[in-house]
């Protein structure tokens, strides 16, 4: 299985978030870890209804593309997730993702009656988010939501990368220094991983 899921959570394909985190990914996959690309856009993924049918045993009872991108997530070793800003929060597509993992919260604490005090970070994660803005809590939000959406996957926060100042298509071309930084962290976050225990194996 793949040693990182790289999350593209931007709504377009090749715009700002996107070229930060392909150059993170090209890093890692310099250092040889193995990449799963995951484009939120192309997957049919509804909404939480909060009906808590996976209360019965963790599953969410909505059946689509969720499942096969939660489980491609839950393989690997390390997340790379990057997002562009929308009102001091999240994408849409990376709010739904988060949502419908209300499923392995349920599963963990009400099914499995994990102590939330137990909590044990066994994976790593790299966030990546652009905004426009310069407004001085402008990354707050997202980074408050990160923690608590990896805990639920087991997962600490390895790194943070946050941009401002893009917006328009392209606008990162303008800052190599951002995509060389990205290149770098990239790296050094598949040789991070090294010490993580497979979780397939």
């Amino acid at each position: 299985m793949p040693d990182i899921a790289a999350v593209f959570g931007s709504p377009r394909r090749n715009g700002n978030t996107a070229g930060l985190l392909k150059s993170a990914v090209a890093g890692a996959q310099q250092a040889g870890a193995e990449v799963d690309e995951i484009i939120l856009r192309d997957y049919k993924i509804s909404p939480c209804q909060e009906i808590y049918g996976c209360k019965k045993n963790g599953e969410c009872a909505i059946e689509d593309d969720f499942q096969q991108v939660r489980d491609r997530i839950l393989s690997c070793k390390g997340l790379m997730i990057a997002t562009p800003i929308f009102f001091y929060a999240v994408s849409a597509q990376v709010k739904i993702l988060m949502d419908r993992c209300q499923s392995l919260w349920v599963k963990k604490y009400w099914v499995e009656k994990t102590p939330h005090e137990k909590h044990e970070a066994v994976r790593k994660g790299l966030v990546i988010a652009v905004g426009a803005t310069k407004g001085k809590k402008l990354f707050d939000g997202i980074l408050l939501s990160m923690k608590y959406f990896f805990e639920v996957l087991d997962m600490e926060v390895w790194d943070t990368l946050l941009y401002r100042g893009l917006d328009l298509q392209g606008d990162v071309l303008k800052h190599p220094e951002y995509l060389d930084q990205a290149h770098q962290r990239g790296r050094e976050f598949a040789a991070a991983l090294k010490t993580v225990r497979s979780q397939t194996g």
